[in-house]
């Protein structure tokens, strides 16, 4: 992760990512329903996430790396926030990414509707799925939690495959947890607006959210204090012990660390 200001580019990267992220979430579930339906199949509902788990990671991956060098590539409010609250991300700039990301979100579920115009015979929809159980709301607080562990876990662990790794950690999640790792408040916006299966109702939108947000800070805590400093590519710290490390393997007196290194 390198420090970077609020460029246009940057914007941009994030509206163009977060938008390609939303489409291929909802997309790959609204194109499985219509070719059942068309041929009239019963299908098993793990179908539809798998099938979700499997664009969803290769897309990421993608996009990932195409962006990463100039946005950072969070795509995501809660990873911003993450950062942020670790000092690494300032305030400004976040607000910046985040209103790029909320664009991104409703303007990709905008293309969705628009791109299963001839299935949904509309191009507006408000979800009615309520997803406010408990449990629900705890797989998303984990899920969020994990995934800005393992972003900073790999950062600032001096992963070369961050982006493969992320890519890999939410498909397995999407078909591991109850609630189907939605863990980005983007996509939970988005959400409200499709008729598909991967819908959510507002008020349960927001308990994800709140949820999100919550798991993300509480892992940026966390892992911030596990990984104190960044270690240089392919070094690794006496007894994983990066604290001891900040003279010899670890970059002294880093300012930011911000987004996915490749």
């Amino acid at each position: 992760m390198e420090c970077s200001c609020a460029t246009s580019r940057g914007l941009v990267a994030e509206f163009l990512g977060t938008m390609g992220l939303i489409v291929v979430a909802i997309g790959s579930v609204v194109l499985a329903q219509s070719l059942v339906n068309d041929v009239f199949v019963e299908t098993p509902p793990y179908i539809f996430v798998f099938i979700n788990a499997i664009a969803v990671a290769f897309v990421l991956f993608a996009l990932i790396e195409t962006f990463s060098p100039l946005s950072g590539a969070h795509f995501n409010p809660a990873v911003t926030i993450a950062l942020t609250v670790a000092g690494e991300c300032p305030p400004k700039k976040a607000c910046y990414y985040i209103c790029a990301q909320m664009a991104g979100a409703i303007f990709g579920m905008i293309l969705v509707n628009l791109f299963f115009y001839d299935v949904t015979g509309s191009l507006y929809f408000i979800s009615d799925i309520d997803r406010s159980s408990i449990y629900l709301i705890l797989s998303e607080f984990f899920c969020t939690f994990m995934l800005v562990a393992i972003i900073f876990g790999c950062v600032r662990g001096g992963s070369s495959r961050t982006p493969l790794v992320v890519g890999m950690f939410v498909g397995g999640m999407i078909i591991t947890t109850s609630s189907t790792m939605f863990a980005n408040p983007a996509i939970d916006v988005a959400r409200i607006f499709t008729d598909a299966a991967c819908g959510i109702a507002p008020l349960s939108a927001l308990y994800f959210i709140i949820a999100g947000i919550a798991g993300a800070i509480a892992s940026s805590v966390l892992f911030g204090w596990l990984y104190p400093v960044k270690l240089k590519k392919g070094e690794k710290c006496d007894a994983f012990d990066c604290s001891t490390k900040e003279d010899t393997c670890c970059e002294k007196n880093m300012v930011v660390i911000e987004g996915i290194e490749r």
